[in-house]
């Protein structure tokens, strides 16, 4: 079998397979596989909002999210911890925690008279999260370096029978380096 891709005159690229022996028959076109149906998404934010107002109406508490909410909310703090400028913090754990916590503190915010695009609002407040959490490790690191430079090093570091001296003068000069700038 071959399998050829030409242009018609629409300017739409198709795929045809054919055997020489046989005739040309058109492939089906494939249908892009998302992580998140966001139709389904807003179905379940709707029918969640419901609930809340029904809660609210009887004085009852409000209910707890549902199983594919939470999955969506999860889905989309994972798959955005694996763009290229969050993905080699060591604490990307807690960044997507703190993503997925955000969204269960503004799912109330979220207004499907205004838009239908649950995705596109969930995905900023995890990114919002995820630049809170890399600003506080790094005012963490700060401190962390403030200490060690204002205790002294041999304090904090020391150097044992194995002679890691190497990695402790490394350590050594990174943090003056850090605290001179």
């Amino acid at each position: 079998m071959i399998l050829k891709r030409f242009v018609n005159p629409l300017d739409k690229p198709i795929c045809v397979c054919y055997d020489i022996n046989k005739s040309i028959e058109p492939m089906k076109e494939r249908k892009k596989q998302h992580y998140l149906d966001n139709k389904e998404f807003l179905r379940a934010l709707v029918q969640y909002r419901k609930s809340v107002e029904v809660a609210e109406l009887n004085g009852q508490p409000k209910p707890k999210v549902g199983n594919y909410i939470g999955e969506c909310f999860l889905k989309i703090a994972t798959h955005l911890s694996y763009r290229p400028n969050f993905i080699n913090y060591m604490y990307k754990d807690d960044m997507i925690c703190d993503g997925i916590e955000n969204c269960l503190q503004y799912i109330d915010n979220f207004d499907p008279q205004k838009s239908s695009n649950p995705f596109a609002y969930f995905t900023q407040v995890i990114y919002f999260a995820f630049l809170r959490r890399i600003a506080k490790e790094k005012r963490q690191m700060d401190i962390k370096d403030k200490l060690i430079e204002k205790n002294g090093f041999e304090e904090v570091f020391s150097s044992d029978q194995y002679g890691y001296e190497a990695d402790y003068n490394q350590i050594k000069s990174n943090i003056q380096y850090s605290t001179r700038y």
